[in-house]
C-alpha cells in the first residue's frame, strides 16, 4: 500500500478537493481532524467524497500499514494566519513535514516560496526516506505563492503584473475572496479588516485600483462572484476577469505519484 500526504495551506482547499474528487486511484482518504480541516471536509461532503476524519495520533504509521494495493491519502490542513510570520510558517511546515513523514511514502506541500522560507525544503529533507515535494513549475522553479500556482508559474504571474501597466491589481481566487479579511491582516496590510476606511487608505497608497476575479474552473466556493463584487464595491476597485487553472498543481501531484509508486 502506498501512502501519500498533502500538507497544505487552506488557500488550496479547492484544488485539493478537485484532486480527490477526480482521482479514482485514491482508495482511502484520511483528513487529519484539526481546527483547519472543516473547510475541506465541507467541500468533500458537498460532492459526495467519502473520507475518514481522524486525529493524527490515531493514524497508524507506515510500519503498521501492512501490504495491499491502492493509494491512501492523508491530508493535513494548516491555518491561513501562518503567513503573518514567515519564520513561524517555516517552523510549522518543517515540523509537520517531519511528523507526517512517519506516516507517508511521499508528501506534497501545497505552498510556494511564501516569503522565501520554503524554497530549500526538498533539499533539507533529501535524506528522509519519505519523498518530499513542493509546488514547482516544469523547469523546477518553486512557485511564488498560491496565486502563482494557479496562474501557471512565475512568467505568467509577471505577465499579469506587467500587463496592469503600473496599476495595482489585487488577485482574488475563490478562497481569497472567502477569506480576504483574514489574509489582509496576515499580509500586514491592516490590523483591523473591518475598518474599511483605513484599509482603503492603505490600498490607495499602495496603488491598487483593480481586483482580478480569477476563474480557476473550480466552483466549491458558491458565492465567489458576489464576494468579489462586494470587495470591489467596498474599496471602489474595477473588476477585471482573469483565467486561472489547477493544472500546475495537478501535475505536481502526478509527478509525486510517479516518483513514489514507480
Amino acid at each position: 500500500m502506498t501512502v501519500l500526504s498533502f500538507i497544505a495551506c487552506r488557500m488550496f482547499e479547492d484544488e485539493i478537493a478537485h484532486i480527490i474528487e477526480n482521482d479514482p486511484g485514491i482508495g482511502k482518504i484520511i483528513v487529519v481532524d484539526n481546527e483547519d480541516s472543516g473547510g475541506l471536509t465541507g467541500k468533500l461532503d458537498a460532492v459526495g467524497c467519502t473520507y475518514e476524519l481522524l486525529p493524527l495520533f490515531s493514524i497508524p504509521p507506515k510500519s503498521q500499514n501492512g501490504g495491499g494495493e491502492g493509494l491512501t491519502l492523508i491530508v493535513y490542513m494548516l491555518e491561513l494566519a501562518l503567513h503573518a510570520r514567515p519564520d513561524n510558517l517555516k517552523k510549522v511546515v518543517y515540523e509537520k513535514t517531519e511528523e507526517l513523514s512517519r506516516y507517508a511514502d511521499g508528501i506534497l506541500l501545497f505552498y510556494g516560496l511564501c516569503g522565501n522560507v520554503l524554497g530549500k525544503i526538498e533539499e533539507d529533507f533529501r535524506s528522509n526516506p519519505c519523498t518530499v515535494r513542493i509546488l514547482k513549475e516544469d523547469n523546477g522553479t518553486v512557485v511564488d505563492d498560491c496565486i502563482g500556482a494557479v496562474l501557471g508559474g512565475r512568467a505568467a504571474y509577471l505577465a499579469k503584473l506587467t500587463g496592469s501597466k503600473g496599476v495595482g491589481t489585487f488577485f482574488m481566487t475563490p478562497m481569497w475572496a472567502a477569506h480576504w479579511r483574514e489574509m489582509v491582516v496576515s499580509a500586514g496590510l491592516t490590523q483591523n479588516p473591518d475598518d474599511i476606511k483605513m484599509s482603503k487608505f492603505v490600498f490607495d497608497y499602495a496603488g491598487y485600483k483593480n481586483v482580478a476575479r480569477m476563474d480557476t474552473g473550480l466552483y466549491y466556493e458558491k458565492d465567489f462572484n458576489a464576494m468579489v463584487e462586494e470587495f470591489a464595491r467596498l474599496f471602489e476597485f474595477n473588476i477585471i476577469e482573469m483565467t486561472a487553472s489547477p493544472a500546475l498543481i495537478k501535475e505536481c501531484y502526478r509527478k509525486l505519484c510517479a516518483d513514489v509508486m514507480h
